[in-house]
């Protein structure tokens, strides 16, 4: 079988951490995309040093050395999480059909790309696909020998999708919530009382401004017109980014730095098209519901974070 040569065009999303950055790039530039876009914040005016560490950070997007487009799409000033990576992904499907997105602490495995853009052109015209991750949390759990399953969670460490589905679906404000909460429709998206009750919460957070953060308003999207999602039967993504740094990731557990494998070719594509219930519930009462010992210790993490970070800021 000839080598592999990447065709789609990558979106690689940046800010401040250039160890983190330099890592991802160097995959990227493994995979050689013909395009590479790039989506940057600006740095925050109350943090001493972040300019240079912004500076530094997009430097290494000079360091591209095969044949390649590259587009940057660079803020000034400081958007935050929400504004500027929806925002940015509005960017990049104007100039794009199709991409695979990288955030700058989701290392991929070399096979990732390949997985992608062969899943990207087979369901390119398949309305009933949001979009294709690169992440598996199943801890090597699997129920078949498919290379892949659906299912209705939208993880974006490492993904791709279409522009006509961003385009159609998306909605950073999420107007249509209201609706669905008052008219009680969460029930019939979840399989337990207790995971109805997770996303609620979390969908109103997210509606009333208290979370800084766009992936959730995909989720509710994608929810929302009733798509499924693709996962690899192995893990094909590894989010190198929890700690101090991090805007959300600050508390390093289950789900940071897991190990990569190699997906193999051909794929062996699933029979039919539908959620693995089986695998989303799993999935729910492994990651989603921690134990009261784990809440109590992230809670605590993030309280001595946000302390240590007041007293930098006096």
């Amino acid at each position: 079988m000839p080598e592999f040569q990447l065709k789609t065009p990558v979106a690689f999303i940046i800010f401040n951490r250039p160890d983190t950055t330099e890592r991802v790039f160097a995959e990227i530039a493994k995979a050689k995309p013909p395009k590479l876009l790039v989506v940057g914040d600006g740095p925050r005016a109350d943090r001493d040093g972040e300019a240079e560490k912004v500076a530094t950070t997009r430097s290494i997007i000079d360091r591209v050395d095969w044949d390649c487009e590259v587009l940057t799409n660079y803020s000034d000033i400081n958007l935050g999480c929400k504004r500027r990576v929806s925002s940015g992904i509005d960017w990049i499907f104007e100039q794009v059909e199709e991409a695979i997105i990288l955030e700058d602490d989701c290392l991929p495995h070399p096979s990732f790309f390949r997985f992608c853009e062969e899943l990207l052109m087979r369901y390119r015209h398949d309305q009933r696909i949001s979009q294709i991750n690169g992440v598996n949390f199943q801890s090597g759990y699997r129920i078949n020998d498919d290379s892949y399953y659906f299912s209705k969670n939208s993880h974006i460490w490492g993904w791709a999708s279409w522009r006509d589905r961003w385009q159609n679906d998306y909605d950073v404000e999420m107007k249509r919530w209201p609706r669905i909460r008052d008219q009680g429709r969460m029930a019939d998206w979840f399989y337990s009382p207790a995971e109805k009750t997770s996303w609620t919460n979390i969908f109103e957070k997210v509606y009333q401004g208290e979370v800084d953060t766009w992936d959730y308003q995909w989720s509710f999207a994608v929810l929302l017109q009733g798509r499924l999602s693709i996962l690899p039967n192995v893990n094909l993504i590894s989010n190198i980014g929890f700690g101090p740094d991090a805007t959300h990731t600050i508390v390093a557990g289950a789900l940071s730095n897991l190990q990569v494998d190699e997906m193999h070719f051909p794929l062996n594509h699933p029979e039919g098209i539908f959620a693995s219930h089986a695998l989303d519930r799993r999935f729910f009462k492994e990651f989603s519901m921690p134990s009261l010992p784990r809440r109590v210790k992230n809670k605590l993490v993030r309280m001595l974070f946000h302390t240590l970070h007041n007293k930098q800021k006096a």
